[in-house]
């Protein structure tokens, strides 16, 4: 006998389980597959013989590969069934024969032998965001980008070094306004075949123009507090800085994606450390 007032579901409404919400799996977003505990970033998603997958990163770089299944993962705790992200808008395509950074295209150019003057930034994302607009120009001019992971250690780094004539050292820093401690060490080490420069920015992720990654501005965070996290949390996002920087670094396509604080300092930097030694 059929329950005119459930129909032929048995089940009273408020035991039904209702649907999960769906969620595009863009990459950077971090999510729980709970019947394994594995938590990491969207990696990727792709079509299968057996449907749609997603692959996930942990913290530790390790990959895994999970179907897409209805309520089969967690966000915040939550349980949500990833869809396919939508189709990204266009990129505003480059002009024909430039690379990212706006330069001509040489096709077919092999990579330069190394040279012996150098540019180094302070960390990787630095050194990934360098390369993602630079690095065409950088392999055909044979510069090689290397990171410090700060700048407290760059006199030793630079004595060690020892620049001359071919053999200069061009150095980007982050937060280099006057009176700051990473003045302070720039002008300890700044020579004839050193240059430092610098943008104001906290931290390299400011100079990805907001609008290119979708969001209205970068938050204020307050002193004291870790920047990144602090970003995160500012954001809505999820406090996890490798997750996050994936998605920047994501949404950058070329030159026009980064403010002119850094664009004229990194093309700077290129020109000093390729121009013709001096008689």
């Amino acid at each position: 006998m059929r329950s005119r007032q459930y129909g032929p579901d048995l089940t009273p409404p408020w035991k039904r389980q209702r649907p999960a919400p769906e969620v595009p799996a863009d990459p950077g977003l971090v999510v729980e597959e709970p019947g394994t505990g594995f938590c990491g970033a969207v990696v990727r998603c792709e079509r299968t013989a057996e449907g749609f997958t997603v692959t996930l990163e942990d913290r530790f770089g390790r990959h895994r590969v999970f179907p897409m299944a209805p309520r089969g993962f967690l966000l915040e705790g939550r349980a949500v069934t990833l869809v396919r992200p939508a189709a990204a808008a266009p990129a505003v395509p480059r002009r024909p024969g430039r690379t990212a950074s706006g330069s001509v295209a040489v096709p077919g150019a092999r990579a330069r032998v190394a040279r012996g003057s150098r540019i180094y930034v302070e960390g990787r994302h630095d050194a990934e965001l360098v390369e993602r607009v630079w690095g065409d120009d950088l392999r055909i001019e044979g510069v090689v980008v290397e990171y410090l992971e700060g700048v407290d250690d760059l006199p030793a780094i630079v004595a060690e070094f020892a620049p001359g004539p071919g053999r200069r050292l061009g150095v980007l820093v982050d937060h280099l306004v006057p009176g700051s401690k990473e003045q302070r060490i720039a002008d300890r080490v700044t020579g004839a075949d050193v240059l430092v420069v610098g943008h104001p920015y906290v931290d390299v992720w400011q100079a990805v123009k907001p609008s290119s990654v979708g969001i209205p501005g970068w938050p204020e965070v307050p002193r004291g507090e870790s920047w990144k996290e602090g970003v995160c949390r500012g954001l809505g996002w999820p406090v996890d800085t490798p997750a996050a920087w994936r998605r920047i670094l994501a949404s950058v396509d070329s030159y026009r994606d980064l403010d002119p604080a850094l664009l004229g300092r990194v093309e700077e930097l290129i020109d000093f450390v390729t121009e013709p030694d001096r008689p």
